[in-house]
């Protein structure tokens, strides 16, 4: 039988140990973030009926999902995100759950996109949402657990974008190109990646827009300053409707909020040319930069959809949300030099000394670890000098030393494997003694 030659699809890769424990660790804290402020788990399939997916995000991404016909003759796909499964989720089981729903989902989406820095086919979505409120305490909580999230991973050089979407579909509808919102809006997404001048083009020639509407859109968008001011000047534009104003007053009403919670203004840009490119997002919307690296893009995004679930079902469930990338934060991270954690999650190495001692060696590793330590035993006794090389590599913080002589005399060596500092230690029953000296050298 012929060698299958062993690699991955474009798009796609594996992930080594090292790189595991990295995205397991921020999968820890945002969990910790989540659930500190009262949003709770669920699972959804990853494959879904085709006509669940398409037609909820945007003509792009309808491009983007994999679909295929199963076993049963079914037409099915694979989620693109995680908020068109949680809106027919919702439809499905609202009335056992209740209203507000909060919930939290960390899970892989799928996108047969080209792939960049940052980006991949396959990539790990954490979504957080509240379901069944369009209440602004809602919204403010959004970028409030935006904020804490950013700040629990680390990344204190951030800023939070905000705009809401009424604001610019307001403007659009007293510019006489109500039919055309949508279109316009994904092509306003795009300012920050394509610039102005190719945003124009495309308004002018794709939309037949008029040179007088472009540069309404663009006075809008290109209004800059403190929060405050944009507010003010925003106020002040002659194209502009009921929706207009509600847009902003909610924008004030977001930031008011922000503010009393204490969000420091700094961290906090309102930001008039953000759209975000998928179609259902109705009202306050989010991006998240990193102020060192803002060209990989939004780390954390999201935004109220006030209408998605009307697919599903005819009772009204208004959402906000928003959606970390993990894969995007860290590839930012590994850029900027955050530290390694190695490539295993146990604390302590035991060194295989001796064959003969190998139940001695197995006593002392279960007692270690029933003291709530993480522990790896070699499992060959090979030279110290090669077991200790395995040690270094893989991460390991404490060696545990113990030969013949050592396990007759009822003492071990242990080794801080960073500092090189070695210290004997008394085996006593149940290893207390050597629980609390790992303990202390590792809380140093």
């Amino acid at each position: 039988m012929p060698l299958i030659t062993p690699r991955t699809l474009k798009g796609f890769r594996d992930h080594l140990p090292e790189t595991m424990l990295q995205r397991e660790r921020l999968i820890d804290t945002v969990r910790g973030v989540y659930r500190g402020y009262g949003f709770a788990p669920i699972d959804t399939p990853a494959l879904e009926y085709e006509e669940i997916l398409l037609g909820k995000g945007s003509d792009e991404t309808d491009k983007q999902v994999y679909r295929f016909e199963d076993h049963g003759g079914r037409r099915v796909g694979l989620r693109f995100d995680l908020t068109v499964p949680l809106a027919r989720f919702a439809a499905q089981h609202i009335g056992d759950l209740g209203t507000p729903l909060k919930r939290y989902q960390i899970a892989s989406v799928w996108r047969g996109e080209n792939t960049q820095k940052g980006r991949y086919r396959e990539f790990v979505q954490c979504d957080f949402d509240t379901i069944g409120t369009q209440s602004i305490v809602a919204d403010i909580e959004t970028a409030l657990v935006i904020h804490d999230l950013l700040l629990a991973l680390g990344c204190e050089n951030f800023k939070l974008h905000i705009n809401n979407r009424k604001i610019l579909t307001g403007l659009i509808a007293s510019l006489e190109a109500e039919e055309q919102i949508t279109s316009i809006l994904r092509i306003l997404d795009k300012l920050s990646k394509v610039g102005r001048d190719k945003v124009e083009e495309e308004l002018l020639s794709r939309q037949k827009l008029t040179r007088d509407q472009v540069s309404a859109l663009f006075q809008l968008t290109e209004i800059e300053g403190s929060n405050e001011k944009i507010l003010e000047e925003a106020k002040t534009l002659p194209s502009k409707n009921a929706e207009f104003e509600t847009g902003l007053a909610e924008l004030k009403e977001l930031i008011s909020g922000l503010t009393a919670a204490g969000v420091p203004e700094h961290r906090v840009h309102l930001d008039l040319s953000i759209a975000r490119g998928l179609d259902y997002y109705t009202g306050s919307i989010f991006e998240t930069f990193l102020d060192a690296m803002p060209e990989i893009g939004s780390v954390c995004s999201g935004g109220r959809y006030d209408h998605l679930a009307e697919t599903y079902t005819k009772t009204e469930l208004p959402g906000v949300g928003a959606s970390l990338g993990l894969d995007r934060l860290l590839a930012a991270m590994q850029e900027l030099g955050s530290p390694s954690l190695g490539s295993t999650p146990a604390e302590v190495f035991i060194v295989y000394f001796d064959a003969e001692h190998r139940e001695e060696y197995l006593k002392i590793s279960s007692q270690l670890r029933r003291a709530g330590l993480r522990v790896e035993l070699y499992p060959e006794p090979k030279k110290i000098g090669h077991q200790l090389k395995y040690a270094n590599r893989r991460g390991h913080k404490i060696a545990v030393i113990a030969g013949s002589d050592e396990l007759r005399q009822e003492t071990c060596q242990i080794k801080n494997l960073d500092s090189g500092a070695a210290t004997e230690v008394v085996l006593d029953k149940g290893c207390e003694t050597l629980i609390e000296a790992i303990k202390k050298d590792l809380a140093m």
